[in-house]
């Protein structure tokens, strides 16, 4: 059996019980380590606490060893742990492909992730339209395929949740050209780099997607006893000091109900700028009238 563990988001103690004995039972445990990190826990912690050996799992072994994963799976007990929820990643889904296509059984055991936690930030999660990711731009590449789906959530009135880029063993283009196994230090986006990216894609889209003046809420640290929220601007955002990672945004959409704006300021800096920007931006992306089609 091949188990996909769900392992919370922030402590080696946010395992669920299930979880936990499930672990301790399996013949090898892998941790998935490049679509996240626990921001409380390290693997050495985590081998403490479970008693058992962790496998790091990083891209490559994941997307090109998933044979050597589930090696003996269909014999034995088989764990791959996976910060937050099992299903948050796409990349996870392919490895249940492969298991099935060996016929090897598949069971997750679910855990919380930012997927759901993300309404601590006051937000109501029915509110929310896709998610999308932001990646670190580079001189060279800028990808703006984040750009229309947030798009089409401001269309429809609704949040966006932006997940912010984290770069773990990720090899420069020049040692990965020569072959050389030397990694760059970890990097992980901050607020203000993600809404500086936002607006330098806004300005070169041009669709009005959202403005400066767009209200968002910047989610740092999700989990842990020093989480924090802050509601502003875009604009404001994008000289935003969110302090150690991890960060996500929130890109408010239209339809913003009273108990979130009530919820958020305690957020705010100024609550009155703050409900003003919300109302005009409520107006911006305020959709057109119906218009009945004229009968023949």
């Amino acid at each position: 059996m091949l188990y996909l563990v769900g392992l919370g988001l922030s402590y080696e103690t946010d395992i669920t019980v299930r979880g936990l004995e499930v672990v301790r039972k399996c013949k090898r445990v892998y941790l998935e380590a490049y679509t996240s990190i626990l921001m409380a826990a390290d693997q050495q912690s985590l081998e403490k606490f479970y008693g058992r050996e962790v496998i790091l799992a990083d891209r490559e072994l994941v997307e090109s060893g998933s044979d050597e994963i589930l090696k003996d799976a269909d014999t034995e007990d088989i764990a791959f742990m996976v910060v937050g929820d099992p299903f948050g990643a796409t990349t996870h889904s392919d490895l249940i492909i492969r298991a099935r296509e060996l016929g090897i059984k598949v069971e997750a055991i679910h855990n919380a992730s930012v997927m759901n936690a993300v309404g601590a930030c006051g937000l109501q999660l029915y509110q929310f339209g896709q998610t999308v990711s932001l990646v670190f731009f580079t001189e060279t590449w800028k990808p703006a395929s984040f750009y229309d789906k947030v798009l089409e959530n401001r269309r429809i009135g609704l949040h966006t949740l932006l997940l912010l880029d984290i770069k773990v063993k990720e090899q420069s283009i020049e040692n990965m050209a020569r072959g050389r196994l030397i990694y760059e230090p970890p990097r992980y986006m901050d607020i203000a780099t993600a809404a500086k990216q936002m607006l330098e894609i806004e300005e070169l889209k041009g669709q009005k997607a959202y403005t400066p003046d767009s209200p968002c809420v910047a989610i740092s640290r999700l989990g842990l006893p020093t989480q924090t929220f802050k509601a502003g601007t875009l604009a404001e955002m994008a000289e935003y000091d969110s302090g150690e990672p991890l960060h996500s945004l929130v890109l408010m959409g239209r339809q913003v109900h009273d108990l979130e704006l009530e919820y958020l300021d305690e957020f705010v800096n100024d609550r009155e700028a703050f409900r003003k920007a919300v109302k005009a931006d409520q107006e911006y992306f305020k959709p057109p009238p119906y218009v009945p089609e004229a009968e023949d």
